[in-house]
């Protein structure tokens, strides 16, 4: 039995992931556009900036809603239905010409979005074991790169040696998610009961089907009254910006600052997200084994050495070598997703599976009200100060994250019981 669970577990690993890397491909291919966009004259950099901090707040406060609902449905339902609906507002994205419309589609998009993460957290913690959670689902938080290197190449593709034009970066995911939708429908699995295997055993968890009954009152005190979540709550402000400061922007502060071709700069983000994944797996790992599940100390080693690669970026003479440019990119891509995938792993052991999605959803929520300077705040920095200041600012964003970790430093590592 302990191997059919096993390979069960893998497979629900692997669906959800793929799924989810499909919400990131109906994401993260603006970014590929939107130079573009910005040379037609289709869009400002303002209306563009503008339009990026609302999608990331509604999409925060989708995270954070959908929380709620996410502990309570079906989550295989949940995610079909999100991803679906993203492909929808992507085709019609596509589809417009006017500033406006394309603030309604992706604010809507935004929404829609945040209906992939919340249910996946529930699942992982009723299909994996606290002391396997930051390795596994670190494994599995790699399907965010992938998602986004799908985006970075297919739209290099599109706008490179095809041809296209911009409207078609958003055309060809949307077909792409459309088949996500059924993927999931048919292969991820909500819980091992509902695959029909007997639940995992966790010592101080309760029962799913106790879990079904739980107040909300209950959900929100294991949420909002632990001090770790608002801590890595907090946190997960600046590493979001730093994050989407670099792969929202990438391409046009590569095109603007460095003079790098829109091609080649997809190329150099795709770069920095596959180092990404295999910071994702480091970070699990080491969180694991080096540090027995305390996730926030691992962050705290990130958030340092993302500040100084920002740094190294931002000191490179504009004349250097695409290659340095590129490694350094990697080296950011590498620390800034260790934080990204160890908080919601902190976030579901600390609240448990009584509570994961909305715990997700909280952190999420503080994550991505960091548009508001990843996005109009980057456009206003970049404006009035140039690029060079607005990379310092990362640096100095990363190290304020930093702080905020370790003063969870001394936290245990997942709230089952009070015993560490």
């Amino acid at each position: 039995m302990k191997n059919v669970f096993r390979s069960a577990q893998t497979k629900f690993i692997l669906s959800s992931a793929i799924v989810y890397a499909f919400f990131y491909l109906t994401r993260k291919n603006l970014s590929m556009a939107q130079p573009i966009m910005l040379e037609e004259g289709v869009i400002s950099t303002y209306a563009l900036g503008t339009m990026l901090s609302i999608h990331g707040i509604v999409y925060g406060l989708s995270r954070f809603v959908n929380g709620f609902w996410a502990d309570r449905l079906n989550g295989r339902i949940f995610m079909t239905i999100g991803i679906a609906l993203s492909a929808l507002m992507n085709f019609c994205f596509g589809c417009t010409s006017l500033s406006i419309l394309f603030t309604v589609f992706w604010v809507l998009n935004g929404w829609t979005q945040g209906m992939g993460f919340p249910p996946c957290a529930k699942m992982l913690t009723h299909w994996i074991h606290p002391k396997e959670l930051a390795t596994k689902m670190s494994i599995w938080n790699t399907s965010h790169s992938f998602g986004a290197v799908m985006a970075l190449g297919l739209c290099s593709l599109i706008l490179g040696p095809l041809g296209l034009g911009w409207r078609w970066c958003l055309w060809v995911p949307a077909a792409l998610a459309a088949g996500a939708a059924v993927f999931c429908f048919l292969c991820v699995k909500d819980s091992p009961k509902e695959a029909g295997l007997p639940e995992l055993q966790i010592e101080g968890a309760v029962s799913e089907e106790s879990v079904e009954n739980i107040t909300t009152k209950h959900r929100m005190r294991l949420v909002f009254g632990n001090k770790v979540i608002w801590l890595i709550a907090l946190a997960n402000f600046f590493v979001y910006i730093v994050r989407f400061g670099f792969l929202d922007w990438g391409p046009t502060f590569l095109k603007q600052y460095k003079g790098i071709p829109v091609s080649k700069g997809g190329l150099m983000i795709i770069a920095f997200e596959l180092a990404a994944v295999i910071g994702t797996i480091f970070a699990g790992w080491v969180t694991d084994k080096l540090f027995k599940g305390r996730g926030v100390r691992t962050c705290v080693f990130c958030m340092l050495f993302t500040a100084l690669f920002a740094f190294g970026f931002w000191y490179l003479p504009s004349g250097a070598p695409i290659w340095q440019a590129t490694l350094l990119l990697m080296g950011a891509g590498f620390c800034i997703y260790g934080p990204q995938a160890l908080i919601g792993i902190v976030a579901a052991n600390q609240a448990t599976k009584e509570a994961a999605a909305m715990a997700n959803g909280f952190t999420g929520i503080m994550g991505y009200l960091s548009t508001l300077v990843s996005g109009i705040g980057v456009a206003f920095i970049k404006t009035h100060y140039g690029w060079g200041a607005t990379l310092c600012s990362f640096a100095g964003f990363a190290i304020i994250g930093m702080v905020l970790f370790l003063l969870a430093w001394s936290s245990n590592a997942h709230g089952y019981n009070k015993k560490d």
